[in-house]
């Protein structure tokens, strides 16, 4: 089965492609319709690589946290169809705004779904994928909404990860078999522990009919939160033990 446009014949041609584990990246792409302005959207080189590996021209992604539509409008540009799922109607709202402004050259088709991601009725009549990304909340470290269903409104790091196993079992039954879920992840701090989000939620997808394949970490520049403020940040650090992140995981698993 083959499962990207790669000629291997010609692999050195490939440049664009990454293949190392560790991914630094200067900035965020912030050309076409892609932009910065919601706290929290990943940064669209990172579905990119996803799409370009592990998908083919005409093929089908599912994201199912979308957000702003990164992964909507990166789909568009490579010729790949997509459904994004966002529970907040007013972001969804400007997702789609953002993406039908972001040109068509493939005549794909692209849409978002108003809905909760941990509710079975939201992927009802959904069809099948080729590749599922999810970059959910960072638990708590960021709180997107006060609706109910919203990952980041978890009262406790077992709430968070028993609905975003949901989320994994339901994908589940729309991805193709022999076929990839991303999973991009960062980790949070919690009175004065490091929690790893990244590594509990790659064991809740694990032991749900999912082989790891890969786990690529990816820089991250100053952010909202620390912008202007590094001087500050280090010296907390020093004082009570820690270090800053300054990393976020990109976990690939193939269904078993």
């Amino acid at each position: 089965m083959k499962i990207n446009d790669i000629d291997m014949r010609k692999w050195k041609e490939y440049d664009e492609i990454i293949t190392d584990s560790l991914w630094i990246f200067p900035s965020r792409d912030n050309s076409g319709a892609h932009t910065p302005e919601y706290h929290g959207n990943f940064i669209p080189q990172i579905p990119r690589q996803a799409m370009l590996r592990f998908t083919r021209k005409g093929e089908s992604v599912l994201d199912v946290f979308a957000g702003l539509g990164t992964t909507l409008i990166e789909a568009r540009r490579l010729g790949r169809n997509a459904v994004g799922i966002e529970i907040n109607p007013s972001i969804a709202q400007r997702a789609m705004k953002l993406v039908n402004e972001e040109p068509n050259p493939y005549g794909v088709e692209t849409k978002i779904i108003i809905g909760d991601s941990t509710s079975p009725n939201t992927y009802e009549n959904l069809g099948s994928f080729q590749l599922i990304l999810m970059h959910p909340p960072y638990w708590d470290i960021i709180r997107f909404s006060e609706l109910e269903g919203d990952l980041s409104n978890a009262p406790t790091v077992d709430d968070f990860l028993d609905s975003f196993e949901k989320v994994v079992k339901l994908s589940r039954e729309h991805l193709d078999e022999g076929r990839y879920l991303v999973l991009v992840i960062g980790d949070k701090y919690t009175q004065g522990s490091w929690i790893p989000l990244g590594f509990y939620a790659m064991e809740r997808i694990m032991r749900n009919g999912y082989n790891l394949k890969s786990i690529v970490v990816k820089n991250i520049e100053e952010n909202r939160g620390k912008r202007g403020q590094y001087s500050l940040w280090r010296y907390r650090a020093l004082k009570h033990g820690y270090y800053i992140f300054k990393h976020e995981y990109v976990m690939f698993f193939e269904k078993l």
